[in-house]
Order: structure tokens, then sequence, then C-alpha cells
């Protein structure tokens, strides 16, 4: 939905101000409306407390402010001071007598309390906020998803405000929004009282306490060292365990282990670091075991830069280091302290997993070596049946060993096969624009599924020779002038609103707002 553009204005009388942040909390409770929310709903909410309240409807917008500030209430007030970000506009500065620098982040304020940043800086600072005082909520976002802070107090003039809701809002950014009194770039000024009373809210509450994607996946990664490989793995003179934990540790952004661990963490009421740790590495066991078997299936000489295990000791040996991982997966598997019924559990979703994923595999190499263009929903087909599955099964094992209710997982299961297809589309994607001499058109099939489906008799014949041929410069410019990167663009468009819609639908908001900020990062 298209934010209109037009004056933005904030009511001059505090007491309007309060009363329509007082309505906002009392309809978002009533609704029991949890974040991150829609504009439209934001907006739908925002004209009822205009009408509840028969203010003027010029402060509408304003009243989206506190009602997006009320949505988010319980998240930032659960969060502890040393976790959340205080953002200051530069524009509450006195021109003629500020002192401060300005470096790449922001002002940096020289206490000369000319104004009053000075000392809405020391109460922040007193109670353990981080501070920053700059334009715009790109940094503070950026500061959120690399896991340096969990949530934002920021005060900004309307405008920016509106103009952020979009990225904060896709980014799952637990933020609280003050609007600047009045419009303007210079020597603006701010609700003291208002944002005194934000500051220091704070109310200890479990579920509305966030799991910073940053911090558990720095942990997720330590579980990754040689040492702790070396011990699960077996004896160090033994040369398959060797080649095994060397491709363990190369490469890869370890998202199936961090979403397992978020799953793991946000379901269970106490975290046994020995399953968080376990399953973490089971999942990367089956990860990488595919790709090791994926690549001689390809005849890919290089992964991560670094030469495959086939092309460097042989297909036998690297199709045996595989099934020595899938091997030390299911080992590990049945040693976790879990309940027999949560284990079995876990045996069937691996194990169905492992089905999914061969037929989708199967499909996709008898396309390739037959030089098939597959129609499109053969080719999302195979999406969701290799990265959808192995998405599923990640997220799945943390969610059945923490013992998450039957409604979520299910959830989580249609949610996995949206989060596949759309990887999938955005990593074809990738391949066609950063193609080079290397790429062929099998790389990206669902360009040429797109072309095919856009093309009549005469042109999908003529795409077909092309095919087999792997004339990809012909294919090449086949997808520039019929725009199917453009097309791709609108269906990964409509793959991740799906996968956002599921995630509304979850109850666990820990859950909710971590794999917001998954989606965010990726796509």
């Amino acid at each position: 939905m298209k934010i209109k553009e037009n004056i933005l204005v904030v009511p001059e009388q505090a007491l309007t101000r309060n009363r329509l942040r007082k309505v906002a909390r009392e309809l978002v409770a009533e609704r029991g409306i949890l974040p991150p929310a829609s504009f439209s709903l934001i907006s739908q909410l925002a004209e009822e407390v205009i009408g509840r309240t028969d203010t003027d409807s010029q402060f509408t917008e304003f009243a989206m402010v506190v009602c997006g500030n009320e949505i988010w209430r319980q998240v930032v007030a659960a969060t502890p001071y040393n976790r959340r970000l205080l953002l200051l506009p530069q524009c509450l500065k006195n021109n003629s007598s500020c002192n401060a620098a300005i470096d790449q982040l922001g002002l940096i304020c020289a206490g000369c309390q000319s104004c009053q940043i000075d000392s809405i800086l020391q109460k922040a600072e007193s109670l353990g906020y981080a501070t920053l005082v700059a334009e715009g909520t790109t940094v503070a976002v950026s500061l959120v998803l690399d896991g340096s802070i969990d949530a934002v107090i920021g005060v900004s003039c309307m405008s920016v405000l509106q103009k952020s809701f979009e990225p904060v809002s896709r980014a799952a950014v637990p933020v609280i929004g003050i609007p600047l009194l009045f419009e303007g770039c210079a020597e603006t000024d701010v609700d003291n009282r208002w944002l005194n009373d934000e500051l220091i809210a704070f109310q200890e509450n479990e579920r509305f306490r966030t799991l910073s994607v940053s911090v558990l996946k720095e942990k997720v990664r330590l579980f990754f060292s040689e040492e702790t490989l070396a011990e699960i793995f077996g004896p160090a003179d033994d040369q398959t365990c060797q080649l095994a934990i060397q491709s363990m540790l190369n490469g890869g952004q370890r998202i199936r282990p961090l979403l397992t661990a978020l799953a793991y963490s946000a379901y269970t009421s106490r975290i046994s670091e020995e399953i968080l740790s376990s399953l973490s590495i089971v999942v990367e066991c089956f990860h990488k075991a595919s790709l090791i078997h994926d690549d001689v299936e390809d005849n890919d000489d290089f992964r991560y830069d670094t030469e495959t295990i086939h092309k460097l000791n042989g297909t036998a040996v690297a199709i045996n280091t595989g099934d020595f991982l899938l091997g030390k997966g299911y080992e590990m598997l049945g040693k976790l302290p879990l309940e027999p019924v949560k284990l079995a559990a876990c045996y069937q979703l691996v194990s169905n997993g492992h089905v999914a994923l061969s037929m989708g595999q199967g499909a996709d190499l008898l396309a390739s070596s037959h030089h098939t263009i597959l129609s499109l929903d053969q080719q999302l087909q195979i999406f969701e049946r290799k990265t959808g599955s192995a998405i599923r099964v990640a997220l799945l094992l943390g969610a059945v060993a923490a013992d998450a209710p039957e409604s979520d997982r299910t959830i989580l299961k249609t949610f996995s096969g949206y989060f596949g297809m759309a990887y999938q589309i955005k990593d074809d994607l990738d391949e066609f624009r950063d193609a080079n001499e290397h790429t062929q058109p099998v790389d990206y099939p669902l360009l040429l599924s797109l072309l095919a489906q856009n093309s009549d008799e005469t042109s999908l014949k003529i795409l077909r020779q092309l095919y087999s041929e792997n004339d990809r410069l012909q294919i090449t410019s086949l997808i520039h002038e019929k725009e199917i990167d453009h097309k791709a663009e609108q269906l990964l468009h409509e793959f991740t609103n799906k996968a956002y819609r599921e995630l509304d639908k979850l109850e666990n908001l820990k859950m909710k707002l971590s794999l917001y900020t998954v989606l965010g990062k990726i796509f």
C-alpha cells in the first residue's frame, strides 16, 4: 500500500497527544494485537482512535505512530535498558552555539548544555542505553540486525517516522517512535515528559523478550570449532573423519542450524545447551552431506571457493564422506536426551526430509541431463522439495525437541515451503545477474521456466533448441527482451509475502519476530 504524502501534524496540546496515546493503548489491548502489524492495520486502528476521541482527522498520521508504538510496547518494555538504543535527530541541537563534532555515524555531543540533547543523552546513558544522534533509521535497523541492540526508542520528525515504517516493519525492529513537535531541519523540539516515560518504562516479561538472531548466530558458529567436531567425529588419524570435519568447517552461513537453534530457543521453557548444540550439528551434518553428494551429481569443481572433495579425492571418496556425515547425524540424533515420542518424531522428520530432497534432486537431475525445460509449477515443486524440505527439517527439529504446539508446527511446515521457494528464486536471479564465463542456463532453471511460459509455440521450439545447444548468449538476450528477470522478482515478492503471512499466524512471538528478522536479512 502506498503511503500518502502530505503535511504531517503533531497535536500542539499535550492533553490531545496524551488522550490519543491512551485510547490507542486501550484499543490495541482490547484487540490483543501482537507485532509486527501491517500498514493497513495500523491505518485502520488510527482512524478508529480518531473516531473514539472525536479528534481532528489532520492528526490521523500521528494516531498511526502511537498505535504502532502500542503494538510494540510490551516487547520494548521487556527489553533491558542495556539492549536498547536511543536515537535522537541532529535537528534538536542549537545551531548558534553547538560545539559538537559530526562523524560518519552522526553527531558527537560536546556536552556544552546549550540544548536539550546533552541532558537527554545523560539520562539515557545513566540507565544503560546505547545512544546515537543521527538522521534516519538505517543505522538503527542495522544495529538491531547485527545483534548490537534489541529495541529502539527513536525521536524523529513525522515524515521520517512515516518513511521508516516499511523497513522497520519488514525487519521486525521493536521500536517506539516519538515525533518531534513540529517539522523542520533545525532547532526542533520534543515532548520531554513523553520521552522520559518511554525511556524508563521496563517490565520483566519473558513472553515478550525477543531472541537476538545475531547473538544466537554467533553462538551457533562457535559449535563448529575443529576441537568440538574432532571430539564428536572420532579418531584423529582417520582420513574419512578428517574429510568430514573439513567439510563441516568449510564455508556456509549456517542458516539451517541457526533456524534449528531459533526454534528450540523460542519454544523451550528451559534451554539445554547439550540439545541446542547437538541439534545444530546434526542439521549441519545432513546439510553438508547433501552438498557433497550434490557436487558429485552436478560435477562441480568448487564449493565456497575451495576444491570439492570429489575433485581432490575422487567420486567414491566423496560419496563415502557424505554417507559418513549422514550416519553421524543419525547417530547424534539417537543420543539426544529426549523422550522416545519426541525422538521418534525427529527421526520421522529427518527421513521424510531425505525422501523429499531425493525426489526433488532426482527430478532436477533428470531435467538437466535431458535438457528439459520444466513448467513453472514443476520447477517450483523441485524448489519446495529440495530447499523447502531442508528448511522444514531444520525448523521442526528444534520445535519438536522444545515441545512446540502442533498448531505452530503446522504453520512452520507451510512457511518452510514458501521460504524454500523464495530462497531458490532469489538464488536463480543472483546466478543470472552475477553470471560469468562459467555460468550456464542450467544454473537458473526458474528463469527458463518463466521464459517458456511467456513464449508462443514457435518461440518455445526455438528456446528448446537453444537450450539443447547451451547457447547462453541467445537465451540471455531472450530473458532481457521479455523482462523475465523482472517477472522472477515479482514471483519472489509473491512467495516472500506468503512466507510473512504464515509467520503472522504463529502464536509464539519469539519465533515470529526471529523469522521476520531472518527473512529481512535474506530478502
